[in-house]
């Protein structure tokens, strides 16, 4: 059933486009945001440091990634303070025992439907950039790099602050 829902079909990328008549700014790409570089967590940081960090930097939330580049998911004030108190995890613990890893991921060249579309059913989605490496034997992998995490008020703010020029 998924597979005629146009909606999942875009934000998975099968489909391009489903909007017969598009808001001025649905074409227009991820990158025009502007948003500012995010702060993110290592999976050893401890619950109470993600705290400390989060609430000094001024952030609810980070996402968790790996020293390689691997997106592991996303920390949030909220979700840490839920597990500990329901007794889930310790603030010993490393963020990895909270992490929230049902994310979408969205990359730069992306347009704002395509967010629009993936913002209807997740709180946020990550901001990615891809980039082949190649190691000293010439074998290539990619990686990610984590530029962004936009939520609906983002793209709200975006929206707003264009209609009202």
């Amino acid at each position: 059933s998924k597979f005629l829902n146009d909606k999942w079909m875009m934000r998975n990328g099968f489909l391009n486009d489903i909007q017969e008549h598009k808001p001025w700014w649905w074409n227009i790409k991820v990158q025009k945001l502007n948003l500012s570089a995010p702060l993110t967590l290592l999976p050893e940081v401890s619950c109470q440091k993600a705290i400390e960090i989060l609430q000094e930097k001024g952030y609810d939330q980070a996402p968790v990634v790996a020293e390689s580049g691997l997106i592991l998911g996303m920390v949030t004030l909220s979700n840490i303070l839920t597990s500990v108190l329901a007794g889930n995890a310790q603030f010993s613990d490393p963020v990895t025992k909270v992490v929230y890893d049902q994310f979408s991921k969205i990359g730069l060249e992306d347009s704002l439907g395509k967010l629009s579309c993936i913002l209807e059913n997740d709180p946020f989605a990550i901001i990615v950039h891809e980039q082949m490496q190649f190691n000293g034997n010439g074998s290539s992998f990619t990686k990610q790099t984590v530029f962004g995490v936009v939520t609906a008020v983002d793209l709200l703010t975006f929206v707003s602050r264009r209609d009202q020029e």
